[in-house]
């Protein structure tokens, strides 16, 4: 193809991947589903079959973003206080389901080595948070059950990407056992220093840079500096890309201004957004060459692998949640932990859906071994595809009905949280404009302006806290009625900057100005 072939290619991705996003939200159902089968009819068009991504390009381009974001925005202190439940998924778990699958894998496909299916149940292994979490918070889950799904979805990448690493290595070049265990130890322990040098280096550099621009830009070339760099020098990119996110999302507050935090996390939220969709649609692109490749498979063994792997990966992940995890309240010292409630126990084992980091690592399986054609590619693709997509479907779709069934109670704490703290920050605006006042620093019509302002946002906020409960649906909708105002406000002072700006009272500069500030104040559109 030529470069152009290939620029109208890209653009017709990105063309498929809003249409597959749209399509997806009216029909309700999981938009890798959409995307996958969007992908696969586009690959008839003249030309799209020729598309060969490299596994190289796969986990260069896709993979440093997706884990740097997951753990730029995770949260440190929820995730120490569930430590242990998380590494016990984050790290036992996910070795346990990734051989379990390597061991069906290879009774299924015995000609098959055991470092390739070994390699194939590094893919699948690690869950991924995104899809739960957006039905979770949807239902208002437990908080527990949430900071768990998101920290052991943050670190199982790092131990599927390290046994995956292994397992390749070992398809050119056999490890002994001591030489696996050095070779591990020089990834991680590599990966983590790595990535807390990059991390201090970042922070330094980010807190002498004055440009927004500039700001954003360091951003988004973090995750590959702190990734590429780690893969060359033979560490794990993982781990160093989670380090740095880790540190700078816990940093972020003191080293960027207030606008590009909120430009930035627009800008990922799209990004993210847009790499995870092209990793379904490249799936469904490359649907006909794994067709082709597993062409001389009897269907009939090809359905009955793919139902035995999705089994496994599914069935090790409750059997782990429901049976081996209350037995860990019973280690020595403070390995034992608190194993929570049946009910969260199944809805942490039925939300075990598979993502885009598992569709990533499978795409980047090798095309060769050595001199010779990587031939079970295609069969180890095909079986992974049917992993994620079953998962997705078949949890996904089903997650609000496990739900129901088990008859989770809505939380109510996040809403009395936002509550309290708009109380305490009302607060100390207050004060902090008597301050002034008194230092004769502003004057009193201003200040009382502001004063007005606060108070009533205290007032409704202490309404909602102090109802009795059942009392709090009036309280809520008379804070829903405040924000419906401040929506039409908004919407009121947008028309008249439009007007002036189109009768030429304004230039274009001072009504960008303005119109950035009511982007920033913009309340979230409620009902009225």
């Amino acid at each position: 193809m030529s470069d152009d072939e290939y620029i109208l290619a890209g653009l017709l991705i990105v063309l498929v991947v809003l249409a597959g996003r749209t399509l997806a939200g009216r029909l309700r159902v999981p938009d890798a589903v959409v995307l996958v089968a969007l992908g696969f009819a586009v690959s008839f068009l003249p030309g799209m079959r020729e598309i060969h991504v490299s596994p190289h390009v796969v986990l260069l381009v896709f993979l440093p973003p997706l884990i740097y974001n997951a753990a730029f925005f995770s949260s440190p202190r929820d995730m120490r206080a569930e430590a242990r439940p998380i590494i016990a998924l984050a790290v036992g778990m996910t070795l346990v389901s990734a051989f379990a699958i390597a061991a069906v894998t290879y009774v299924i496909l015995p000609d098959t080595a055991w470092p390739a299916a070994i390699a194939l149940g590094a893919a699948v292994a690690p869950t991924d948070a995104v899809a739960a979490s957006a039905v979770l918070k949807r239902v208002g889950a437990p908080r527990r059950v949430l900071t768990v799904l998101e920290g052991e979805s943050l670190i199982n990448d790092g131990v599927a990407l390290t046994l995956f690493s292994l397992a390749v290595t070992a398809m050119v070049t056999p490890l002994t056992p001591a030489a696996g265990a050095l070779e591990l130890v020089k990834v991680v322990a590599g990966g983590i220093a790595y990535g807390a040098v990059v991390a201090l280096a970042i922070t330094w550099s980010r807190r002498r840079l004055r440009d927004g621009n500039t700001q954003l830009v360091v951003s988004l070339v973090t995750p590959f500096v702190a990734y590429i760099p780690a893969e060359m020098l033979g560490f794990s990119g993982v781990l160093a890309a989670v380090v740095a996110g880790f540190y700078l999302g816990t940093r972020g507050e003191g080293i960027l201004p207030p606008r590009v935090r909120v430009t930035g996390r627009t800008v990922w939220q799209g990004l993210v957004m847009l790499l995870e969709s092209v990793l379904f649609v490249l799936l469904g692109l490359q649907l006909h060459e794994v067709f082709e490749g597993v062409a001389g498979v009897p269907t009939g063994h090809l359905v009955f692998g793919a139902v035995a792997v999705i089994a496994t990966a599914v069935l090790v992940r409750l059997v782990w949640q429901i049976w081996v995890t209350p037995v860990m309240r019973y280690l020595p010292g403070r390995l034992g932990m608190d194993p929570g409630s049946v009910r969260d126990r199944v809805i942490i084992g039925w939300s075990g859906m598979r993502g885009a980091i598992s569709l990533a690592i499978a795409l980047s399986l090798p095309l060769s071994i050595g001199e010779e054609e990587f031939t079970d590619r295609s069969v180890l693709l095909f079986l992974a595809a049917a992993v994620v997509l079953a998962t997705l479907v078949g949890q996904g779709t089903t997650l609000p009905l496990v739900l129901r069934r088990l008859g989770v109670p809505k939380e109510e704490g996040h809403r009395a949280e936002v509550a309290s703290a708009e109380v305490a920050m009302g607060r100390s605006a207050l004060t902090r404009i008597d301050e002034l006042l008194s230092d004769g620093l502003v004057d009193e019509q201003t200040a009382e302006t502001y004063r007005q302002m606060h108070k009533l946002r205290v007032r409704q906020s202490r309404a909602l806290l102090e109802s009795e409960p059942e009392q709090r649906p009036a309280a809520r909708r008379r804070v829903r009625g405040a924000a419906f105002l401040r929506h039409e406000i908004s919407r009121a002072q947008r028309e008249a900057l439009n007007r002036m700006y189109r009768n030429g009272d304004i230039g274009h500069e001072v009504f960008q100005a303005l119109q950035r500030e009511l982007d920033v104040r913009e309340p979230h559109r409620p009902q009225p």
